[in-house]
């Protein structure tokens, strides 16, 4: 560990996996959860997401589902390919993970698989699941009907979750991964500038008076907007209510009153064609794409995720940095300070 030239601390990958470690044990989560957790946040960090990285931490134990008691996460309802999960509460980021591990287990067996997850919270972030699962030679997607923070189209207040839906496939190198939320702005990005005191950008949100904000203590209190702008909000509302609909599969089992709910999907190749003649294709379109004419000023056509790839890359060799107080706030909770002064 260091201190960066401005302000903030710089940590190697292994510093950062042992601080995000170290804070959730601190917190109450055994070995194997933590790691998990850690893991999440790491990844996201050296993918250069900072406000779903290490801060997303600080989130958890603040976060009012934090202090509900967990239970097993158990199968509920079990065909085959087709599995509805209880997440009993524990966190998202474990529990998402539980349930792309019985997508890859059960599309290995059966071809495919469909899981379902129910009454958990904060996932983190979709790409990582449907990585985990295309790095297992996999099709993937994964769905997400998310707790309220955006106004539908021509709306004054929340009614519906930041909602992304990501995709992941196989390729003869890294997987393709494509990942996007239904908002104009996410929400855990929302709490990191909230946290360090940072405005947001203009036309993302909505304060508890309807009206247009950058404060971002105003639009916790209001609303995000779909993605699309004031003209073409309802393309990222009609994405948001599909995957609200979506997340209903799990309305049997979560509470009255709940709309959360959670969809993995995983498709083995080999039902239609040799999983390499398959990562062989989607490599062979990448090419073909990256090699399109460019617009003027253009230096190079990137494809979904592999700016994260070249940061990832980037940032296990050279390190990251968090904000000081981030750093601070999670050596209290790793002392088992659960009031991290965050």
């Amino acid at each position: 560990m260091s201190s960066a030239s401005n302000g903030k601390v710089k940590l190697t990958a292994e510093e950062g996996q042992m601080l995000a470690e170290a804070a959730m044990k601190g917190a109450g989560y055994a070995q194997d959860e933590a790691r998990i957790l850690a893991e999440h946040a790491m990844d996201a960090a050296l993918s250069g997401y900072e406000y779903s990285g290490l801060p997303k931490l600080l989130n958890v134990v603040d976060d009012p589902h934090f202090k509900d008691d967990r239970r097993p996460i158990t199968i509920v309802k079990d065909n085959g390919a087709a599995v509805l999960v209880d997440g009993g509460w524990e966190n998202g980021m474990v529990a998402a993970y539980r349930a792309s591990e019985i997508a890859i287990e059960r599309a290995d067996t059966n071809g495919l698989s469909i899981v379902c997850l129910g009454n958990t919270w904060m996932t983190g972030r979709s790409a990582l699941y449907c990585e985990m699962i295309a790095k297992a030679g996999f099709v993937a997607m994964h769905t997400v009907s998310a707790p309220s923070w955006v106004a539908p189209f021509g709306g004054a207040a929340r009614s519906l979750g930041t909602n992304p839906i990501a995709f992941g496939f196989p390729t003869s190198t890294d997987p393709l991964v494509i990942d996007m939320g239904t908002s104009a702005f996410m929400g855990t990005d929302l709490q990191f500038r909230e946290r360090i005191g940072a405005t947001l950008p203009e036309g993302v949100a909505i304060g508890p008076n309807g009206e247009p904000t950058i404060n971002a203590s105003e639009a916790k209190e209001g609303a995000l907007l779909p993605f699309g702008g004031s003209t073409g909000g309802y393309k990222g509302f009609g994405l948001a209510l599909a995957m609200d609909a979506i997340g209903a599969l799990a309305g049997g089992i979560r509470p009255e009153n709940t709309q959360t709910g959670y969809l993995f999907i995983a498709i083995k190749p080999d039902l239609f064609m040799p999983l390499e003649d398959y990562r062989r294709e989607v490599s062979n379109r990448i090419k073909t794409i990256k090699a399109t004419p460019r617009q003027p000023g253009i230096t190079e056509i990137r494809i979904p995720g592999e700016r994260s790839m070249h940061e990832r890359a980037k940032r296990l060799k050279e390190g990251i940095e968090i904000e000081r107080k981030i750093y601070d706030a999670l050596q209290n909770l790793a002392a088992g300070n659960l009031n991290h002064g965050g």
